[in-house]
């Protein structure tokens, strides 16, 4: 058996390296939550985007698939440069890592965007009222009790 020359097996192996390296980034992120919507690694799906809480939750629980997927692309990288693989077996290892790896990333949005549907949608405010309305500015609540202007008081109703 003749040994895959290195032309085939370095890319190859780099390739897997750099999907490894990756895939490792995001799963200690997910399971670290420290992933954040705005960045461009972890579940990304509109279930996951809706809020803060259902982006961690989907990543969470997408991080054990994508640590496997990470650890699957640094195995066969490693298997590559080190056991000298014939031209062959070298394209197998090679395309069995990629698509073994990118299956397990699919899985891993798939679950995670399964989990994130679970968290409820977080309400939309009302139209015309904003975040920032308290105190007097806002209609019959506030400081209307006080100055007597409340239809609800003045009417007699709770």
């Amino acid at each position: 058996m003749t040994v895959a020359p290195w032309a085939l097996t370095i890319p190859l192996a780099v390739v897997l390296l750099l999907l490894a390296g990756l895939s490792a980034v995001t799963a200690r992120g997910g399971f670290a939550r420290t992933l954040t919507r705005t960045g461009r690694l972890g579940v990304h799906s509109p279930p996951a985007m809706a809020s803060d809480e259902a982006f961690l939750l989907a990543n969470r629980v997408a991080a054990p698939a994508t640590a496997g997927a990470a650890v699957l692309a640094a195995v066969i990288a490693l298997l590559l440069l080190v056991a000298g693989p014939g031209t062959g077996t070298a394209i197998v290892l090679g395309v069995v890592g990629l698509v073994g790896s990118l299956a397990l990333l699919l899985l891993a949005g798939v679950l995670g965007d399964r989990a994130a549907r679970t968290v409820p949608i977080p309400a939309a405010l009302p139209a015309g009222r904003s975040a920032s309305c308290g105190g007097c500015g806002c209609g019959t609540g506030g400081c209307a009790v006080l100055r007597g202007t409340d239809p609800a008081a003045t009417t007699g109703q709770p």
